[in-house]
């Protein structure tokens, strides 16, 4: 598996990725809701890695906000879920930023939240509305 930063040419392949694991897991969000288009709109000014097979197959990818050392998306294709791509990617993120690092995720996610606790992030705060709600999650080896 090879991580590298996103060229343009990945972008088909990144919106399907993006809106299939959306379909697949927000079972709390209405899938007719969902478009290929969202990729680019939730996206802007970031910086986006992808992880790939030697055959060039992208599995998953994650967006960072740099600036803020936060970790807005990170979404690995159904058909290659809990293979390691999701580590690989949040160890890579990590590599790009300084600590303490951020993301938020959604608190009805409970798979994500999850994985991301048994990778070392702490839930921090609850935020957001009755229907919305997500959990702050902080990564910081220094604290």
């Amino acid at each position: 598996m090879n991580i590298r930063t996103a060229v343009v040419t990945d972008y088909p392949e990144l919106r399907n990725i993006y809106l299939e694991s959306r379909r697949a897991r927000f079972h709390w969000t209405t899938p007719e809701d969902m478009s290929l288009q969202d990729f680019d709109a939730d996206t802007v000014d970031e910086h986006i890695i992808v992880a790939e097979q030697e055959d060039g197959q992208l599995l998953g990818f994650a967006s960072l906000y740099l600036p803020d050392n936060f970790i807005h998306l990170l979404f690995i294709h159904p058909d290659f879920m809990g293979g390691g791509t999701g580590s690989r990617l949040l160890d890579a993120s990590i590599s790009l930023m300084q600590q303490p690092i951020r993301l938020k995720c959604v608190s009805d996610n409970h798979k994500a939240i999850g994985f991301y606790e048994r990778q070392g992030w702490k839930k921090v705060i609850e935020e957001g509305n009755p229907g919305e709600k997500y959990w702050v999650m902080e990564y910081d080896t220094n604290s």
